[in-house]
């Protein structure tokens, strides 16, 4: 029978190419398996196959525990019944005791082939996972075998099978068993489960990496793609930038006679694409992401992350684009949110917020109407800026002499020191009590979270239920069990 086993582990290595140790790990499983079955007995078994001459020996094993976590007389013994026999084992060690091993050529014959199937499978399953967990990122390309609800499952060479999740398909896109489809490999999947390989068809990166493949000037270095966005299926926005002043970025990934973005598109389902070009310059880079549409003015919020653009009424819907789809990409593309007015709308609300800034001006500064709209019109838009701003840039104002501006300055100053003030006291009222920061079972973010909700002391969580302070913050039940009982215990005392 020894020489039964070495050529079951040889023809099957060769077989499913895969190392012959596995199989000898597998049929070694599987005797284990058949003594217990013999024994009927859920024993702990090892089986230690010589993986020269074939040859076997069985070993029954128990491990060594505390008389609290015994459990199974078959699997274990506590530590002292061991020591009786050997008094220098210590928890955790595992006895063994050689016993008669079963035939090979009685093995059930379903078990044995199940186990060695299994332990091939896995590992043919972790060399493909060995083979692509560093190709993640990559255009993958195959031919389509079988669809399942949605789910697109492609055979990707060399025995392997990929899928295009629903969910990471273009929408809509007619495809037929026997086309040949590409994907980016998003996902290398691990476990025992479902196709090990999962491609997007939808991902704007998918996009860039077919720009790649088409237009050679990107992987030589001469052009770059700054970002993409997509709504899959229908339109798509790119950004590139040129570090060749000679060479025409767009008319690059255009290629002769379209040919570059026409294949791209054509692998996309026919998707339009507008090639954007990459400007440093925000507002720039905002008009070109706005293409075709003719942008009159920009006004950029920072703070906000946001740019209003002013179209003329005629290019509003082109701006906005069917169903708000123009500005929509050029949203993603550019990282900014973007709000289309017409010309009207957008002079409307400048004269609004530089009323605003006037009515600021004449609260906080104390000034009349006519001396705050002076400083709006010349360009000042915050307190801090009068504060702060170069005295010269104040005196140049027509009519401003060195006591206005210096009185200015003092009020912008004081109104500023105010307004910290009242933040500073805004914020203590938030801070939570040393009684609260005190609980054994509080940390400082919890505590502050609570004190922003109105429970700044101790006794203000104690009179909480559990489920209301689950409410307030993000707790297990049990921690916020405890932690009300902890605040409750000073009651008790």
């Amino acid at each position: 029978m020894s020489r039964e086993i070495l050529y079951v582990a040889e023809a099957l290595s060769n077989e499913k190419g895969v190392d012959s140790e596995v199989i000898f790990e597998a049929i070694e499983l599987a005797l284990a398996s058949a003594t217990r079955k013999k024994h009927m007995k859920d024993m702990d078994v090892r089986v230690d196959i010589d993986r020269t001459t074939g040859e076997y020996d069985s070993y029954r094993r128990w491990t060594i525990v505390t008389d609290e976590e015994f459990e199974s007389e078959d699997r274990q013994i506590i530590l002292e019944d061991a020591q009786k026999t050997n008094p220098e084992v210590v928890l955790g060690d595992v006895l063994e005791e050689a016993m008669d091993s079963v035939e090979f050529g009685r093995i059930a014959a379903q078990t044995a082939k199940q186990v060695i199937l299994q332990k091939v499978r896995e590992a043919e399953r972790e060399q493909v996972v060995e083979q692509f967990e560093d190709r993640i990122g990559e255009v993958l390309s195959g031919i389509v075998k079988r669809f399942e609800r949605g789910h697109i499952f492609l055979d990707v060479g060399g025995g392997n099978e990929a899928i295009v999740p629903r969910e990471y398909g273009i929408p809509r896109e007619k495809v037929k068993r026997g086309d040949r489809l590409k994907g980016l490999l998003v996902e290398v999947n691990k476990f025992n489960r479902g196709p090990i390989l999962t491609l997007s068809r939808r991902s704007p990166e998918f996009m860039i990496e077919l720009f790649k493949m088409e237009v050679p000037e990107i992987s030589q270095g001469f052009l770059e793609l700054k970002g993409a966005a997509r709504d899959p299926g229908h339109r798509a926005k790119i950004a590139v930038f040129s570090h060749d002043k000679k060479l025409d970025p767009i008319g690059a990934c255009v290629g002769m006679r379209g040919s570059r973005v026409t294949s791209v598109g054509n692998e996309l389902g026919n998707e339009r694409i507008d090639i954007v070009l990459w400007d440093e310059n925000t507002a720039q880079f905002i008009i070109n992401a706005m293409a075709p549409a003719e942008i009159e003015s920009i006004v950029v919020d920072e703070e906000k992350n946001t740019i209003d653009v002013a179209v003329s009424e005629s290019q509003l819907s082109q701006a906005i684009g069917r169903g708000g789809q123009n500005v929509r990409l050029a949203s993603e593309l550019t990282g900014w949110n973007i709000n289309v007015l017409t010309k009207e709308q957008a002079e409307e609300k400048s004269e609004e917020e530089a009323m605003g800034f006037v009515r600021d001006y004449e609260e906080k500064l104390d000034v009349d109407e006519d001396l705050a709209v002076l400083l709006v019109q010349e360009g000042f838009s915050t307190i801090e800026e009068i504060a702060y701003v170069e005295e010269s840039e104040l005196l140049n104002i027509d009519g401003f002499d060195e006591d206005l501006v210096e009185e200015l300055r003092q009020r912008a100053r004081d109104a500023l020191l105010t307004q910290m003030i009242a933040k500073e006291e805004k914020l203590e009222s938030k801070k939570p009590d040393e009684d609260m920061l005190n609980l054994e079972l509080m940390n400082d973010t919890l505590a502050f979270q609570l004190a922003d909700q109105g429970i700044r002391t101790r006794d203000d969580l104690a009179e909480l239920a559990t489920d209301e302070l689950m409410a307030l913050v993000e707790i297990e039940e049990q921690a916020a069990s405890d932690l009300i009982m902890e605040a409750r215990q000073h009651w008790f005392e």
